[in-house]
Parts: C-alpha cells; sequence; structure tokens
C-alpha cells in the first residue's frame, strides 16, 4: 500500500507533536512540517505531497496565502484546512482553493480531533482511487482519437438516481459521461472534458449522450418504468439561436418525449451575449424540455437569474451539502435556499450527498431529492434497470 507524503503547516510547535501523534496512530505515514506557508512552499518544491494540512492564521505568510501560491506548483497537493476560526471562514477558504482547481479533502475545526484525521485519511485514500482510475499517466488526447471516440460508442451515458426524500424511490436520474477506454478502460469525465472543450466538440458529446438517453428511457419503459432524465447543457451552446429546435427535431426524431427530458444549464460556461442564455431557457421549456440550474452555491449563481428564468428544478451543489450538519451557518442558508426553490415551485434536489447525517440534515429542510455516492453511483443502463426494480417506483404493468 502506498505510504502517504504528508506535511503539516502550523505554527505552533506543541502542534506539529500533538497533529503527528495523531497522525501515528492512524498508520504509517512520511510527515514533514513547516511553520508558515514560505516554509512549505520550499518543501514542496523538494517532494510531492499526497496531502497537505495547513492551519489559516499563522505569521508571516498564512494559510490563505500559502493556498493561493498552489496555483503555481506542478502537481497540486490534496488540501486540509485547520483553524480555530469560525467554520465561516474555513468554507471561504477551501473556496479559495477549490477555484485554484485544488481538491479539498477536508475542513478542521480546532482543537483537531482524532475522528477528523481518520476522516480526512479516508478522503485521501478516495482521491488516490479516483486518480489511479481516471487519470491515465502521460497521456493526451488528440481531435481525431476524440472524433473516432466519439463516432465510435465509446461514449457511454451512465446514470445517477435521484431519489425522492418523501418516499425513498427513484424518481429520475442524471446521465453522466463514461469513456470505454480500449486501453485505459473507464474514464470518468475529468479526464477527457478539458480536451473536448478545447476542440470545441461538446455539441458533439451532447447529440451522444442524448441519444443513449432516449433509448435508456425507452429499456425502463418497457420494463414499466417511465423515469425522467437529466442532462448537462454547456450553457455557452445557447449562443446557437436554434439549438432549441435542432434539440427538439432530435428528439421527436428519436422517439424521445421532450416533457421526459431536463437539460441541466451548467455554471462553467456561458454565452457572449446574457440574452442568449435567456432566450435559449425561455425556448427550451416553450419545447417541452425540462430546465433546470445546476450547480446552485458554487459560483456564481445569480438570483435575479433564479426566480426570471423559467427553471423547474433547482440543483444546489455539493459545496453546500457537504457537511452541512457540522455548521449552523452553512444549515440555515440551505434552508432558505431550499424554501426559496419550493416557493418557487421547483424541484430542489441537493447532489453530492455522502452521508447519513448530511441526508437528515436535508430531509429536516424539506429537500425534494437527493443524489450521491450514497444513494448510488452512476452506472450503465442494464445496471440501472436493475436499482429501479430494488428501489423505483411501482411499475406500470
Amino acid at each position: 500500500m502506498k505510504k502517504f507524503n504528508i506535511l503539516i503547516v502550523e505554527d505552533h510547535p506543541f502542534q506539529h507533536m500533538y497533529i503527528q501523534h495523531l497522525f501515528s496512530e492512524l498508520g504509517s505515514f512520511n510527515l514533514e512540517t513547516a511553520r508558515d506557508g514560505k516554509e512549505a512552499l520550499e518543501c514542496m518544491r523538494k517532494v510531492n505531497f499526497d496531502l497537505v494540512l495547513t492551519d489559516l492564521l499563522m505569521p508571516g505568510m498564512d494559510g490563505v496565502q500559502f493556498i493561493q501560491h498552489l496555483n503555481e506548483l506542478p502537481q497540486k497537493p490534496g488540501l486540509a484546512i485547520m483553524s480555530a476560526a469560525s467554520r465561516r471562514m474555513l468554507l471561504a477558504a477551501s473556496l479559495v482553493a477549490k477555484n485554484l482547481g485544488v481538491d479539498v479533502l477536508g475542513l478542521i475545526s480546532k482543537p483537531v480531533e482524532p475522528s477528523a484525521l481518520r476522516s480526512l485519511i479516508d478522503q485521501l485514500h478516495l482521491r488516490c482511487q479516483s486518480i489511479a482510475i481516471s487519470t491515465p499517466s502521460a497521456f493526451e488526447f488528440d481531435r481525431l482519437t476524440l472524433l473516432n471516440a466519439l463516432d465510435g460508442f465509446a461514449f457511454q451515458a451512465w446514470f445517477q438516481p435521484k431519489k425522492s426524500l418523501s418516499n425513498g424511490r427513484i424518481v429520475s436520474a442524471e446521465a453522466l459521461v463514461r469513456w470505454i477506454h480500449p486501453e485505459k478502460g473507464v474514464l470518468l469525465p475529468a479526464t477527457f472534458l478539458p480536451a473536448i472543450n478545447a476542440f470545441g466538440l461538446e455539441e458533439r458529446l451532447l447529440w451522444v449522450v442524448l441519444e443513449q438517453a432516449i433509448v435508456a428511457q425507452a429499456l425502463w419503459r418497457d420494463r414499466g418504468y417511465d423515469i425522467p432524465v437529466s442532462i448537462n447543457l454547456p450553457t455557452h451552446l445557447l449562443s446557437s439561436h436554434d439549438l432549441a429546435d435542432r434539440l427538439l427535431e432530435f428528439v421527436l426524431r428519436h422517439q424521445g418525449i421532450p416533457s421526459k427530458l431536463c437539460f441541466e444549464l451548467m455554471e462553467c460556461s456561458v454565452p457572449e451575449q446574457l440574452s442568449n442564455f435567456y432566450a435559449g431557457a425561455c425556448r427550451l421549456r416553450m419545447k417541452g424540455f425540462g430546465l433546470s440550474q445546476d450547480d446552485f452555491g458554487k459560483g456564481y449563481s445569480s438570483y435575479m437569474s433564479l426566480v426570471s428564468t423559467p427553471f423547474t428544478e433547482l440543483k444546489i451543489d455539493r459545496a453546500l451539502v457537504r457537511r452541512c450538519h457540522e455548521c449552523e451557518s452553512l444549515t440555515s442558508g440551505l434552508t432558505s435556499i431550499i424554501a426559496l426553490g419550493r416557493k418557487l415551485g421547483l424541484t430542489v434536489v441537493a447532489e453530492g450527498v455522502e452521508t447519513a447525517q448530511e441526508l437528515e440534515t436535508l430531509r429536516k429542510a424539506e429537500c425534494n431529492q437527493v443524489q450521491g455516492f450514497l444513494i448510488s453511483h452512476a452506472v450503465s443502463a442494464e445496471q440501472f434497470q436493475v436499482l429501479l426494480r430494488n428501489d423505483g417506483p411501482p411499475a406500470n404493468r
């Protein structure tokens, strides 16, 4: 088993010893320490660390400044942030890291508890497994390779179930793309989407996923399950004025049902002209498709956009869901967003649910639906059918 390299960034000598002792109780690690951000960066230029655990309040270069410098490193470690400051301060610092592409594995309040470090090591194991599965070493994709994969059915739509919190049944699904690579196995989107975007192949991928979603719905419908499916739609594609027309023509030609398809408008891109966003959203709804505000709470989701755009669904980002039960202000904010969504007549979905505590918090807040690893990973259409037999709505025979 891999022996993790861990760097502890903390200005207090006693805390160094205490945290090192806690780690030693959990296993064997290569531990190094630094007194502030500047010293930590010097260490990181010599060693590739799997995990950096940093305090926020330090003399010299503080923790936030240190996090900003992580963007300069060719290989970013997993990051955990600890502090005696408020939970909101920890969350704010984590947003600095996440928006620089740094994986935040934990937010730890001082005094540090053994259970917090145990959870952190679990997250580190999961991160390393994910990297091993989804990131090909020294492997790049050219445009021809991607086109051949798109044309050769190598990209597959897998489906992650959404469960109702009122009855525990699977009520819908989100289509998530996987690349079944002949040499590298199953590749996750983070591996290939940057190349897809760079070569302008997002729309080609959209048609592939949409067709497979329609085929999967027909398969499930034949077994008595009428399951709506959500599909990610890069928002900048709305710059094409006839996109809604082409989507409707495609769906009808493939014998799909517009009202059973929902397009999740992704926050990672926007049309050059904001008017195209509103026009495209209106026209998609006029064609009968569902419309979801994806990633709400992650970045720049606008309140005005939410109340003015004809959405049918609001998806709360994992950033607001993760460990929501541990922070009173986060729980209050989450409850307010859910209440707003319900008052607007939207189906409110919380994504990235991973623990029973998060699930219970969302249930108390009267969230409509949840999805995440606690419910199920994304699976193939055939495997999803098995999930429906166990947890789906009663089959219409």
